[in-house]
Parts: C-alpha cells; structure tokens; sequence
C-alpha cells in the first residue's frame, strides 16, 4: 500500500471506538496531538462486554484524568473465591495492596465506561470523534498514511493522517487489509454468557465453581448487576445453550438468581492469539485487533489499555519527527512478550476453573490445600502477586548492572501515596509532569541536586523531582519533594535504590538508574526519551494546549520472544 501522501489533515487516525481507541485519543488529546477517531457503529456500546479494570488501566485513567470518574462508576476491590463440586473454599483471591495506587480488580459496566471515556474527548480542542464511520481502506507512504472511509449515508471521505491506529476490534478491518494473520489457537471450549440486570447475589466477590460437570464463573458488578459464565458440552449448540428454560436451570445450580432478569444472553469462542507483527509502515495494531486473550485473567480489555498507554506517548513525541523509527519500534517490542504473558496467564487459570476430570479436579484442591499450610504461598495466591509484573526486557531501557530480579530497569514505578513539604497528601502520579523525570530517591535530595545538575537535566526535556524515604521530612527548593507516606520504597529491591534517581518514561517505566553521584549519566539518555524542544514545559490533560514537538531518535533493544 503505497501513495504520495497530501498534507496530514490529523497526527494520528484511530480507527475504533472502544475502551482502547478511547483512551489512546484521550491520551492523545492530552498532549496536543491532532487526533481523529472514527467508530462505525452510531455509538459506543449499549451492552455489556469487559467487566473488571485493573490497577494498571487505572493508572492509565490517572494519566488522562480520569480515574476519579471512573472509581465513581465501578465496583472496587473485589477478590475471588475457588469453589470445590461440594461448595468448599479451597483457595482464596483477596488482594488488598495498592502497589500501583488503586485496587488490584475492580468492576465495571463497559457503557458506563465508555460513555466516561467519549465524554473526557470533550477537553481537548484537537481531537475530532466521527461515529457511523467506517473503515474501507488505506494506503500510504514515508511519510503519511490517506483512509478512506464511508459514512452512515453511504458518503465516502478520505483522511490523511502522519500515523493509524487499528483499535477496531478481534475482526479488524486494518489488520486483514494489510494481509496480517493470527497465531495462536482456538479452544474448542465454548462460554454461555449471562448478564442479569439485578442479582440477588449478595457475596461481592467472583465465585469460581471449579466442577468438571460444568465449570462456571460468577462476577460481581457496580449496581447489584452480576455475570455468570458457564461451560458448554459437546452437542449443545447455540440455540440450546440460549433457551430460557435451559439458562434458567443453570443459574439455579449456582446461586439464587434463577429467576433474574436477564440483560445479555450469549455463546462465545475463545481465543488465544497474536497478531504475526503489530505495525506495518505507519500503521499500528493495539487492543483486539492484535491479541486476543481468554477471559480467565480479566486481562483482555486490559492488555488493550496497556497497549494505549504504551504507544500513546511514543505517537505523540513522534508526530513532527522525521527520525522517530526506533521510538516507534519499542512499541511491540516492549508490548508484545507482556501480551503473550498474560495469555499464557489466563491458560493457566482456565486450566484451575476447567479440570477434566474429578480426579484432576482433587488434585488441584489438594495442591492448594498443600500451599495454603505456607503463609508466604498462601499469601503469593491472596495478593496475586502470581499475576506477570509489569516489566519489558527490552525496548527503551539502559539496564543499570544489576540482577533481573533485583533491577528496577523495565519496571513500572509503584506509585506511593506521598505528602509534600506543606503536609498535603496525593498519589505520586499527581506531583510528576507528563513529560520524563529523573525522580530523585534520597534522604536529601535537596543536598544532593546542584542547581547547575538541575537546569541541565530541565534543558534536555526532564522534569527533577524529589522523594524521601519515610522517615524523612522533604524540604522545599528548587523542585518538588515528597515523602514516601506509603513506605513502598522500604523494602525489597526499591529499598536498595536509596540514594539512587530513577529516569521514568511518560507511561512511569523505569528507562534508567544512576546513583545520585552520577546524575549526568541519566541527562545522556533523557534526548531518547522526548523530541520535544529543550525547555518545553508539559500540562494537566485538563489544560492541554499548545505543546510543540522537535526531532530526535532513540536506540531500542532487540525483542526477543517465543509465542505461539
């Protein structure tokens, strides 16, 4: 797909109007960028699909500033419970740790979602939403990227954008025009759907009813609302599996909801696969159109936010550069194996919902049983520190020397809640500008910044910003100092980075580290880190305006990775 390209009407083109082409247009907005987001259907969904947010989309919804909002409208906090054939509790899910400032799970209505989202679009002068538009085709060029789209009237328009985006969707209309397969597999498990509009299930935690009769999932939702998901047999196919009388009779083995109202009744296949590449060109896959994961994990939806808040940045820094390739390239190298580890994640625990026989069934049950009578087990279960962390092995990292497990290099940065010199108290997140920082972790960072290290690191693009352990009073200078309330930088491998600078990339991954004597070490990696011209200030989402982006490249890493 080739074509001499006419002057970008847009930065950036997304096509798809879910949760991740939502945020990704809400990140954008944020930063200034001409964006164009284009949904075929007339609005975002009436029905319910992804129902649980994690703590790392909702730092995603801190980042376009939203998450106030959408704490409002979910259910926060809940855990799950692993039931035996006979009702017996034989593992428990309860995590209560806010390492990344917000529950670990939390439910959701996916309209009310979106409508959140959609609605947050109305902040920013430079974004344009087109619903009942679709995608037809694209070409494009070097140095631009022309779609064609056609309208509810049947009209058809082109736009002409620097970059697109394919957020549209497990049948992408980008992905297989550009020809792009699928690895992966397909279960041969089906999933009946239930959405009741009201439950008279009271237990505000997902039921997992491991029965290798029929395993079944119950998750608790925001309202009193409450879906169920069942596992079909051979021979009861789609109109079987739908008839009242039949979805009935199972609601009633589970629970009390029998005679619920039911808002969604539906058969789904799932699937666990990748896209083969997510770019082509100018063209980037995200969400859906290019994994799709099965629904064990809750991780879905949440890969797609990742996916966003991962490339939203990268866009932005790289809408007038002409030498952003390798920038744009840690995309997938960075997104790709932690997309893979959470489908692998969700195998997993299919594998502990749905086991095949009632001896594999005990077996399971007696393990857990067996690691329950170790608290550190017990607790790794609890806290689901079983979860694959956020962390890339390669991409836009320079890696500090130390052992993979003990490095912070890759890593997202916890996000404590701190309190300021003038005793007010935020999450970190509040106090650190949308730009990159070099966070200062010392007893006194005041002492330990010159005035001179600071201007330096400021004219390269970075923002410096101090954190005292706990025990320490931050005091006021030149930058901002809080104190670590939530004593998350303690203990383990953040406790040995005391006396240390964190480089934190816009999306709060960890791109380097240098010990406070060697903070100019960190000023040779911030021009990878930003093309925006020295000085450039950056803005609250709320206030986003104006923000000008000049050239510059950045080294990435070679991906390794073994998928499908």
């Amino acid at each position: 797909m080739t074509a001499d390209a006419p002057t970008p009407e847009t930065d950036v083109l997304i096509v798809g109007a879910g949760p991740t082409g939502l945020v990704l247009a809400n990140l954008l907005g944020a930063m200034a960028v001409r964006t164009t987001i284009v949904e075929r259907n007339l609005t975002t969904v009436a029905e319910p699909r992804a129902v649980s947010i994690d703590d790392e989309s909702m730092r995603a919804m801190q980042a376009i500033g939203l998450d106030d909002v959408v704490e409002s409208i979910v259910s926060r906090g809940y855990g799950s419970r692993y039931l035996s054939p006979s009702g017996r509790c034989f593992a428990t899910v309860d995590p209560v740790v806010k390492e990344y400032g917000f529950d670990k799970r939390n439910g959701f209505q996916q309209p009310d979602l979106e409508s959140v989202l959609r609605e947050g679009l109305r902040r920013f002068p430079t974004v344009q939403v087109r619903f009942g538009c679709e995608f037809e085709r694209a070409s494009q060029s070097p140095t631009g990227v022309v779609a064609t789209l056609k309208s509810a009237d049947g009209s058809s328009s082109s736009v002409a954008a620097r970059f697109l985006v394919a957020c549209d969707g497990a049948r992408s209309s980008v992905r297989s025009q550009l020809g792009i397969q699928m690895v992966g597999s397909t279960f041969a498990e089906r999933w009946l759907i239930v959405d009741l509009v009201k439950t008279s299930n009271r237990f505000r935690h997902t039921e997992v009813f491991c029965n290798p009769r029929r395993p079944c999932i119950s998750l608790p939702g925001p309202g009193g609302i409450r879906r169920y998901e069942f596992m079909l047999k051979a021979g009861e196919d789609e109109a079987t599996a739908t008839n009242e009388a039949f979805v009935r009779n199972l609601l009633s083995e589970v629970g009390p909801d029998r005679d619920a109202e039911f808002r969604r009744v539906r058969v789904y296949t799932f699937h666990a696969r990748l896209a083969e590449k997510w770019r082509e060109g100018r063209i980037f896959l995200a969400g859906d159109a290019a994994h799709l994961t099965p629904p064990f994990a809750g991780q879905g939806m949440n890969s797609g936010l990742r996916d966003a808040h991962n490339l939203g940045w990268k866009l932005a820094e790289a809408v007038s550069s002409e030498s952003a390739d390798a920038l744009l390239e840690s995309y997938e190298v960075e997104r790709r194996p932690h997309a893979w580890d959470m489908i692998t994640l969700a195998l997993r625990m299919g594998r502990v919902m749905m086991p095949s026989s009632r001896f594999q069934a005990w077996l399971t049950r007696t393990g857990f049983d067996i690691l329950g009578l170790y608290p550190p087990a017990r607790e790794y279960f609890a806290q689901m520190r079983y979860k694959p962390p956020p962390r890339f092995r390669q991409g836009l990292l320079w890696q500090d020397g130390r052992a993979a497990a003990a490095t912070m290099v890759g890593r997202l940065l916890p996000q404590p809640i701190v309190e300021t010199a003038e005793r007010k108290r935020c999450l970190l997140d509040r106090v650190l500008p949308d730009r990159p920082v070099v966070l200062v972790f010392d007893e006194n960072p005041d002492r330990v910044v010159d005035e001179g290290m600071r201007q330096q690191l400021e004219a390269l693009g970075a923002s410096v910003v101090g954190l005292t352990p706990e025990w320490m009073n931050p005091n006021p200078t030149s930058f901002p100092i809080v104190r670590d309330v939530s004593r998350f930088f303690n203990k383990g491998r953040l406790a040995g980075y005391l006396g240390h600078a964190f480089l934190l990339r816009r999306d709060r991954y960890v791109a380097a580290t240098a010990a406070v004597g060697n903070l100019g070490q960190l000023a040779g990696y911030i021009p990878y880190l930003c093309s925006r011209r020295p000085g450039a200030g950056s803005v609250a989402p709320e206030r986003a305006e104006g923000l000008e982006i000049a050239a510059k490249t950045s080294p990435v890493g070679n991906a390794t990775w073994r998928g499908p």
